[in-house]
């Protein structure tokens, strides 16, 4: 007698190999059998017509304050992702002192778009070093499971405190104890180290992250920790100003210590052939023995904006701005009052306004042309026609005027699309060239983080229905090949060992899943974080169940209130 039995399903067990049509047995946390008609079972699901796959390995997350206080993980587990992976980017609240715990909050804000006011209101700081994290969270009750890797700032400052955020060189001292702090915890149970080296990553007030600019030898000295634990990443983002210079200390790390690199990988807007040129280099350091990866997203990072988001065309405009205190009703009933719609429309932008924003936010607010309807369900390959600039134009509109009369309509929870990166060409076609180029890594979700302006925790979902089923633009992808990708890539790259397969003995962590209902909600604003902080979400029709440790945590979209879900220690799984 079986525990649970998953019956007649066509399995994509996550090894690539040709979907099947069997069941699936599960008993305790673990796999029992896969195939053939199995025994019977104390509870089935019936699975006949519907997928069977492995739960999705979600690797670049930033739930490192959220998972201190929420169990579920939303959106994230409503998209099938049974294991998530957080500290990327270099950011985190682990190792801090006290006094730098505002600084962590204001630097988690600056760099990924978290409420300011919900990471103070939600985290409990009942822990100071990076082991002591862990164990935190560790005793939470949680949905799915969850990882962490050091991030190099919080650890910075750590141990060199204002010499940090002024982003002085390290002292061999420092470097010693930052490499004396990496190595105790990956002996606890991370899963390796992240930084950033961009000029995108800035603090609330503006400045450069604290380890910007790590000389090599601080980058080195840390990572010979991954050597010395023989576990663990190195993972990055970076602008690669010196393109040879980062790849030489990459090529050098690795023979070293022997641990894997990877980086995040997109185009940009003003150098299209940035990343064929950064992928010829990762071919090149592979074929010279360095274990060097680039991680890719299955789409394009696009900005979501909306009335209430964080950015809109209108974010500059005094009128707009002086209704931003109202309820939502009565703010929704004044945009509409002609008065004020003609009053805001005819106002010019107030360069005080304009001051608090982002360079890249000026630039992409009244880009009618590469500003989309996102539509419902979202449309994330969309062609120019569904542009803002040639919608107002054949409906004899000025693009703003179209822009305000679309948020305005509706319920007020309408919705542009600002394809960021990855979309030069007006397509996925690059995106797609990215993905199945043999040195990528599926990632960049970025679940958790961007609360105000990016959605793209549902990428796991958008890769099994654009690429498998829906896209007309260009060619498909299989499904095994797409499953894999997601499942046993992932999972087999950061070490979890025990997952990203359908296979005997291996946790019972599954999605089962009707790939003909499987749909994409548009993104909504809610404000659930503690403090009322906001955040985007997106809701997902199509998975039948959702299985952590042979347990349903999801049923039709519908929480079952279990909580199966722990912290995964690296070298524990």
């Amino acid at each position: 007698m079986y525990d649970l039995v998953i019956r007649g399903g066509t399995v994509v067990d996550g090894t690539g190999a040709p979907a099947f049509t069997g069941d699936i047995a599960v008993d305790n946390d673990r796999i029992a059998a896969v195939g053939g008609k199995l025994g019977p079972a104390r509870r089935d699901i019936g699975a006949a017509g519907l997928l069977v796959t492995p739960g999705w390995v979600d690797v670049h997350t930033h739930y490192d304050g959220q998972a201190t206080w929420d169990p579920v993980l939303a959106p994230s587990s409503w998209n099938g992702a049974t294991t998530v992976l957080f500290g990327n980017c270099g950011v985190g609240f682990a190792p801090v002192r006290k006094p730098d715990r505002q600084g962590l909050i204001d630097l988690m804000e600056g760099v990924e778009d978290i409420p300011g006011i919900a990471l103070a209101e939600g985290l409990r700081w009942n822990w100071e070093s990076f082991p002591e994290y862990l164990d935190a969270l560790e005793a939470l009750p949680r949905t799915i499971d969850v990882a962490a890797q050091v991030p190099h700032h919080p650890l910075r400052v750590y141990v060199m405190g204002q010499r940090a955020i002024r982003r002085e060189a390290a002292t061999p001292a420092d470097i010693a104890e930052m490499r004396a702090l990496t190595l105790d915890a990956l002996r606890a149970g991370a899963f390796g180290f992240t930084t950033s080296r961009s000029d995108q990553h800035k603090t609330l007030a503006g400045d450069l992250v604290p380890g910007r600019h790590a000389e090599e030898r601080e980058l080195l000295g840390i990572g010979s920790a991954l050597g010395a634990a023989g576990t663990g990443t190195f993972g990055m983002l970076s602008d690669f100003e010196d393109e040879a210079g980062e790849f030489a200390w990459m090529r050098r790390m690795h023979a070293e210590t022997g641990r894997p690199l990877w980086f995040l990988l997109t185009d940009r807007a003003a150098d299209p052939g940035r990343w064929r040129r950064l992928i010829g280099h990762v071919h090149a350091a592979r074929a010279a023995g360095a274990s060097i990866t680039a991680q890719v997203g299955c789409r394009q990072v696009g900005f979501i904006l909306g009335l209430r988001t964080t950015l809109n065309p209108f974010t500059a405009k005094p009128g707009f701005v002086a209704l931003a205190d109202l309820n939502p009703a009565e703010r929704l009933a004044r945009l509409r009052d002609p008065a004020v719609r003609a009053a805001i429309l005819a106002e010019p932008d107030s360069e005080a306004l304009l001051a608090r924003l982002p360079p890249l936010s000026r630039a992409i607010a009244t880009r009618f042309e590469n500003l989309f309807v996102l539509g419902d369900p979202p449309d994330y390959e969309p062609p120019p026609e569904r542009s803002i600039a040639h919608m107002a134009s054949a409906a004899g509109q000025a693009p703003a005027a179209f822009a305000y009369d679309h948020l305005t309509g509706g319920d007020g929870g309408r919705m542009l699309f600002f394809p960021a990166v990855n979309y030069n060409n007006g397509d996925l076609e690059q995106v797609r060239a990215m993905m199945l180029d043999p040195a990528t890594l599926l990632g960049l979700s970025d679940g958790g983080a961007h609360c105000g302006i990016i959605c793209d925790a549902s990428m796991p979902s958008f890769g099994l229905s654009h690429w498998v089923r829906d896209r007309t633009r260009g060619p498909r992808l299989p499904l095994e090949w797409i499953v894999r990708k997601q499942t046993h890539d992932t999972a087999a790259y950061f070490g979890f060992t025990d997952r990203g397969r359908l296979a005997p003995g291996l946790k019972a962590d599954i999605n089962v899943i009707d790939l003909d209902r499987l749909r994409l909600h548009h993104p909504e604003l809610i404000f659930d974080l503690p403090a009322g902080g906001k955040r985007l979400v997106q809701r997902v029709d199509g998975y039948r169940a959702t299985i952590v440790a042979g347990v349903p945590i999801f049923e039709e979209g519908q929480d079952t209130g279990a909580r199966p879900g722990r912290l995964v220690r690296a070298n524990r799984v």
